[in-house]
């Protein structure tokens, strides 16, 4: 039984290095890690943000957009059948809840932003706004 119990390992992983830093130095104030990883790549005319939430179906995943806020957010909720299991558990790592994320998408065409969701990986699309070119026009003297 105690062989299924992971044993804490620290700095294994080179990617998560800086996190596991960052933990260590922020312990004591209430400065956190994201709810969920993203990354985002400039593409030219569009941004593209990859967002991982592996584990939620497509309709436990909402997008507002509001003021040039963009939230991300993923509900997770536990069914009657897993919340009466809960003693059962030798150990539970997986979380259940709400995660969210808000981007500032000024400079955005919002009403060109797509999404996709496949493989527990949220894709937006966020096209540029084409720059505003400034036009002269001739005045006639009168």
């Amino acid at each position: 039984m105690f062989g299924m119990i992971p044993f804490e390992r620290h700095d294994d992983n080179m990617f998560d290095m800086f996190d596991n830093f960052q933990k260590k130095f922020f312990n004591d104030s209430n400065a956190k890690l994201p709810a969920f990883r993203t990354d985002i790549r400039d593409q030219g005319d569009k941004f593209l943000l990859e967002a991982e939430l592996p584990g939620f179906q497509k309709e436990e995943i909402s997008l507002e957009l509001k003021d040039g806020i963009l939230t991300i957010r993923a509900e997770h909720k536990e069914s009657e059948e897993e919340q009466a299991k809960k003693g059962e558990y030798v150990r539970r790592e997986r979380r259940y809840g709400s995660f969210a994320r808000t981007f500032d998408v000024s400079g955005i065409d919002e009403s060109g932003i797509t999404a996709a969701y496949h493989n527990g990986i949220l894709e937006l699309t966020l096209p540029k706004q084409a720059p505003v070119v400034p036009q002269a026009r001739q005045i006639t003297i009168g």
